[in-house]
């Protein structure tokens, strides 16, 4: 009597994993799409689709080192406070109270209020209170950390692509290129960057898109010098001559090899990064040069109420100067297990 045998198949983690990455990666470019396109799915669907394909994202990144992530206290603290102040700004309009941005909804006899104070017609309670043009400081801040996140996550992300192919470039080709294009580098970097950003906003003028492109201006430098000396370290290692030796296409080698090593690096300064254009982002619009009046960020919601500190009207800017310290706190503290976690030179 014989019997059949069955060999169940077996599934390679390594390769559901990038298939889940590669899967996140879309669903998050497909709800940017039909958020900032206003078309596709509902705009709650597409926020809901955003923020589970970014929790995607961070459990491939962490995949196999959540236990040196999650070592300490702080880690679970920051963790959980940049989730709680992510899910606050991708659904501000679901939650907020009120729409800051909408004219109609503001009554100048609301203006100044103190927290826990009501409306008028006492149909809205104003839980941090208003400001002088009687906008709700709650709503203010939620749309405001969707606007500082999303100014500085676009700015990083572009930012980081021009800087990943100038760094890649000049470690490839070697020689006067490379001298060249380290020198661009090295001059842009001698200049702060508030100072920079200021001289570049006062020629473009106000306005989201505009911010955006100074931000690009003065972040690309620092990617593209960690991805040069990455990659030069990189470049001298066996599995690149290796790689040579069969005869690879230079595209290849680059792409397929040499990138992809440049990686773990380029997501701990990225993330860093953020937090740091979120504050110049802020500096900029306390100033008065960054985000226009209509979409106020959290430094120009800041601004609008540092005039009343004194008179004993402080949550004005109390509230929100909280929100952002909360968030670029939170983002440098969890930047900083990533470098820890990600890092292998500090593996032992």
């Amino acid at each position: 009597m014989s019997a059949d045998i069955h060999i169940a198949p077996t599934t390679d983690p390594a390769k559901l994993w990038r298939i889940a990455s590669r899967v996140a990666g879309l669903a998050v470019v497909a709800a940017l799409v039909m958020l900032l396109g206003g078309v596709g799915l509902p705009p709650l669907w597409s926020r809901i689709i955003l923020l589970v394909g970014l929790v995607v994202l961070a459990a491939v990144l962490l995949r196999g080192k959540y236990a040196k992530f999650f070592s300490g206290p702080s880690a679970y603290v920051a963790t959980a406070c940049l989730l709680l102040l992510i899910v606050l700004a991708i659904f501000a309009t679901e939650l907020s109270p009120q729409n800051p941005y909408d004219l109609r909804q503001l009554d100048i006899m609301d203006g100044r209020q103190p927290p826990g104070s009501t409306n008028f017609d006492r149909t809205l309670t104003f839980h941090l209170g208003t400001d002088e043009q009687g906008r709700d400081i709650l709503s203010g801040i939620l749309y405001g950390l969707r606007v500082s996140l999303s100014v500085s996550i676009a700015a990083t992300l572009i930012a980081m692509l021009i800087g990943v192919v100038v760094g890649i470039y000049a470690a490839w080709a070697g020689g006067r290129i490379e001298a060249i294009l380290m020198r661009i580098v090295d001059f842009q970097l001698s200049f702060p960057s508030i100072l920079v950003a200021l001289m570049l906003m006062a020629a473009f003028g106000r306005g989201l898109d505009k911010i955006v492109i100074a931000l690009i201006i003065v972040q690309w430098a620092y990617y593209a010098r960690t991805v040069r000396g990455t990659a030069l370290s990189e470049t001298r290692k066996e599995y690149i001559d290796a790689a040579r030796g069969l005869g690879l296409p230079a595209w290849r080698i680059v792409f397929g090899h040499l990138l992809p090593n440049c990686i773990p690096p380029l997501i701990v300064i990225s993330t860093v990064q953020v937090a740091n254009t979120i504050v110049l982002e802020s500096s900029l619009s306390f100033l008065g040069v960054g985000v226009p009046i209509t979409q106020p960020s959290l430094g120009l919601l800041i601004a609008n109420g540092y005039g009343y500190m004194l008179s004993g009207q402080y949550w004005m800017s109390m509230y929100p100067g909280v929100a952002l310290l909360a968030i670029v706190a939170a983002i440098n503290m969890v930047g900083d297990r990533l470098r820890d976690t990600l890092n292998p030179r500090l593996t032992r």
